[in-house]
């Protein structure tokens, strides 16, 4: 019977073979360029978050840094104790910067003011401006004088004398002691600035280097001293209706600008302990050093009130007065 259908053909066997592989190679193919094609297509994306990011990033302005509060100026009230027209000074941190702020005022050298008072143009020492001010305080500034100079002989070990100082170069007398070697010399009076002891000049000298000068002088032997006595006016019994400003009571509660002579001042409330303490070291200073400096008896009540034991506050002594002595004789 004959064959409707021929044997296959070799070729066409293959030619069907060559378009399989080829579509096989064509799947793989596409197989293969797609992950090649997502990770374009992912690059792409992360490339454009990228810049979408770093517009943003750009585009953010800077934080803003929260406006710190003005501290209040600060203003106060003087005048020259022997008389003038008011003056109004700010911006001091500082005795030194005080004393500067005056006599800008009134147009004189700062080295012709001895010292200041508060709330009074007498020469009384219980107002002497020291290391508080009192914001409603009226300060009267002392300027020099007449010079003047006497012989004393030393017949005694102590001659009776407080000597306290401005903080920025002058020592003066604050006390003379009833009784003593210096009540009974001639012209000599409190709020009598030191100048010379036997020629040697003690401007730029603090308290305790004057007192220690008075004091190495030896039993029997005679000295010259000079000093300086503050300008007074022919009506000093008589004070300007602008004394009475301000309270020369620092424990009334009122806050007070306490200067330092190093750092920053500080408005502080004084407390009526604090004013009883330091009154009592000042005058232990007095008794043994014949010194006068309230700042200083604030200080030492001060590493007293922090220390834990005895042996603390010694160390802080030792090592404050070290500070104390070093920068104050620069």
């Amino acid at each position: 019977m004959p064959r409707f259908f021929g044997r296959k053909s070799r070729h066409s066997e293959n030619i069907g073979e060559s378009a399989s592989q080829n579509r096989d190679s064509l799947v793989a193919a596409n197989n293969n360029n797609a992950p090649s094609s997502e990770n374009s297509k992912r690059k792409s994306e992360i490339n454009s978050e990228a810049k979408t990011n770093k517009t943003s990033v750009l585009d953010v302005p800077p934080p803003i840094a929260p406006v710190q509060p003005s501290r209040p100026k600060l203003v106060f009230h003087c005048q020259q104790a022997h008389g003038s027209p008011t003056g109004i000074i700010s911006g001091f941190t500082n005795v030194k910067e005080l004393y500067q702020k005056i006599a800008d005022c009134y147009d004189i050298p700062v080295s012709e003011i001895l010292f200041c008072t508060l709330n009074t143009h007498k020469l009384d020492m219980a107002h002497l401006l020291g290391g508080q001010i009192g914001l409603e305080d009226f300060i009267f500034a002392h300027i020099k004088g007449r010079p003047k100079e006497v012989d004393v002989v030393k017949s005694e070990d102590a001659l009776g004398l407080t000597i306290t100082d401005n903080g920025a170069g002058y020592a003066f007398i604050k006390r003379i002691k009833e009784g003593s070697i210096m009540e009974n010399v001639p012209f000599i009076a409190v709020g009598d600035h030191i100048e010379k002891i036997n020629g040697e000049v003690l401007v730029g000298c603090r308290h305790f280097e004057v007192a220690k000068k008075l004091k190495e002088i030896p039993k029997g032997a005679t000295f010259t001293l000079r000093t300086v006595e503050p300008l007074k006016s022919g009506f000093s019994h008589i004070g300007p209706a602008s004394s009475k400003k301000g309270s020369s009571n620092i424990g009334s509660g009122k806050q007070t600008l306490r200067l330092r002579s190093s750092g920053p001042a500080t408005v502080e409330i004084p407390d009526d302990v604090v004013h009883i303490a330091t009154d009592k070291l000042n005058n232990l200073l007095e008794s043994f050093m014949g010194i006068n400096d309230a700042e200083l008896a604030h200080s030492i009540w001060e590493l007293g009130s922090k220390a834990n034991n005895p042996h603390e506050f010694a160390e802080g002594i030792y090592f404050f007065l070290v500070f104390f002595i070093v920068n104050e004789t620069k």
